[in-house]
């Protein structure tokens, strides 16, 4: 019975870091839907954390991550996946393991508007020939931004709600 959980689990890995593949992939260059198909690749991320814990999704994503940059054409459209999309629903568990809502929300305030810091302010020209900027101030941009993620946390949440009820049965 051991070897057969530890095979689903080695098949479910393979099959996700697949299909992140593809969705990490169509992100790099199908224009408009970029933030979309980044948030559905990290559905693979959270499912490989329900399905074999932290330390396997941590092996899930930095396989996704590297494997991207041999099969991804467009390198700066890994930038949203590495940086952010493919690791959140790792910290996502993290976060969600403390008992307390208000900290949980504040942390991940915190963090996404770090993470948007950084990247407008560090990245920004990095990233000036595959994203448009919108022409407001850096605090503005960081505001929207965190909200952004906040729905895509949300979004997150609904997806991983759907799997478990779908494929693990659980209420």
């Amino acid at each position: 019975m051991k070897e057969r959980n530890r095979t689903f689990k080695i098949a479910l890995g393979g099959v996700c870091l697949a299909l992140t593949l593809v969705f990490m992939a169509l992100g790099s260059f199908v224009p408009g839907v970029e933030l979309t198909l980044f948030l559905i690749a990290s559905v693979f991320t959270a499912v490989m954390v329900i399905e074999t814990g932290a330390g396997g999704a941590c092996l899930f994503y930095a396989a996704a991550s590297l494997l991207g940059f041999f099969v991804i054409p467009g390198k700066a459209g890994l930038i949203p996946y590495i940086f952010c999309f493919g690791f959140y629903p790792i910290l996502k568990y993290f976060i969600e393991s403390l008992k307390n809502r208000p900290l949980q929300l504040a942390a991940k305030t915190v963090f996404f508007a770090a993470l948007l810091t950084v990247g407008l302010l560090f990245f920004k020209g990095l990233l000036a020939s595959s994203v448009n900027f919108p022409d407001a101030p850096v605090a503005v941009l960081i505001i929207a931004g965190t909200a952004m993620m906040l729905l895509y946390d949300a979004a997150l949440t609904y997806l991983i709600g759907f799997y478990m009820r779908r494929f693990r049965n659980l209420p």
